[in-house]
């Protein structure tokens, strides 16, 4: 939840500093971030398909380096072309010029916005957390949910490269 917030910050800095428009109006430049985003999650993908299968008899949790999965998730948000759309497409139209300030306008609603993620991302993360002891007791959802996930990575990675962003 972290690593995505600290992301999303990123595009909220770029918003208000103009980047994110340049993002959207440049083609090439938003092909680059939508593939190598598409890559990253096509690369996790493939990872969890093809890494060391859950053992049915004993499953147990390993702790994950928390360094890693920060940057993960920074990586993810920061490399999602959708981000930045969305701040430079939504975001603007809460702004009012008439009160002058806009680049402080801009980041205070993008901190909003990253507040309220960071809370709602919060439940999920700790539904997840509650859901681990049930996963435990169930070896053959473990061993399911590593083809669910990596197939759910190359697909979103896949969908991601091959959809259009809808401009000529």
């Amino acid at each position: 939840m972290l690593g995505i917030c600290t992301g999303t910050l990123v595009h909220v800095v770029a918003a208000t500093l103009g980047l994110s428009a340049l993002l959207v109006s440049s083609t090439f430049a938003f092909a680059i971030v939508r593939y190598a985003g598409a890559a990253y999650l096509i690369v996790l993908g493939i990872q969890t398909l093809v890494g060391q299968p859950p053992q049915l008899t004993d499953i147990t949790v390993v702790r994950a380096d928390l360094r890693r999965v920060f940057a993960q998730g920074v990586v993810v948000n920061v490399l999602n072309p959708h981000t930045a759309v969305f701040f430079f497409a939504f975001l603007p139209q809460f702004v009012n010029p008439s009160l002058g300030h806009v680049p402080l306008q801009m980041l205070m609603l993008g901190l909003l916005f990253v507040g309220l993620s960071a809370a709602t991302d919060s439940g999920w993360a700790i539904a997840a957390g509650a859901a681990g002891d049930w996963i435990k007791r169930h070896a053959r959802f473990a061993e399911g949910q590593r083809y669910v996930t990596g197939s759910a990575l190359i697909g979103l990675g896949a969908a991601a490269a091959f959809t259009g962003n809808g401009r000529k």
